[in-house]
């Protein structure tokens, strides 16, 4: 019986190794894949979309066509987010009067809440109304299959994706993304 029960402690052992092994090779290519080789999503579904401002009138995402844009997809409630506005509000300070476009988006459905909060934020740059579902479905659309905030998509002036970042994107990145779109 002691034999039978370290053979099939032993099976357990080979059959748990080769499950760990396999999942470390499967991720493995995606870690040791360069940041300059990674594919961006199609910028098509930003285009498609219209956003409305404060007051319910509709922004229109294709007319971002041409431009530099920071697209930051955000939330009230959400704690990086409010960490990472800031950078935002110092962003568009460095780079709007260069010609870059800063749209907030707010996942949320309430404006008024979302105009008390930018307010409180002093974010300068503009805020609009994505909406839950809008902008839950615009996020997986992107990449971004868990929706999570805060998400930012950087357009170049051809209207390609020149970079995309869930969580907190540092004043630093920034910078690394702009800095060449602007050459």
């Amino acid at each position: 019986m002691n034999f039978k029960l370290r053979n099939l402690f032993s099976l357990w052992v080979l059959i748990f190794g080769l499950a760990i092994t396999s999942a470390v090779a499967a991720e493995a290519p995606a870690a040791r894949k360069p940041a300059a080789a990674e594919v961006m999503p199609s910028p098509a579904p930003i285009f498609a979309a219209t956003f409305a401002d404060f007051d319910g009138k509709p922004m229109v995402l294709a007319e971002l066509k041409g431009k530099v844009t920071v697209l930051n997809f955000w939330a009230t409630w959400c704690s990086p987010c409010r960490t990472e506005i800031p950078h935002l509000v110092a962003g568009q300070k460095k780079y709007g009067p260069r010609g870059v476009v800063f749209i907030g988006a707010a996942v949320e459905d309430k404006a008024e809440s979302v105009r008390d909060f930018a307010k409180a934020y002093e974010i300068n740059y503009t805020v609009a109304m994505a909406g839950s579902e809008q902008g839950i479905a615009l996020l997986r659309a992107l990449g971004n299959k868990v929706a999570g905030l805060p998400f930012t998509v950087i357009l170049d002036r051809q209207g390609n994706i020149a970079a995309a970042k869930r969580g907190v994107l540092t004043p630093e990145r920034l910078q690394q993304v702009l800095d060449p779109l602007l050459q």
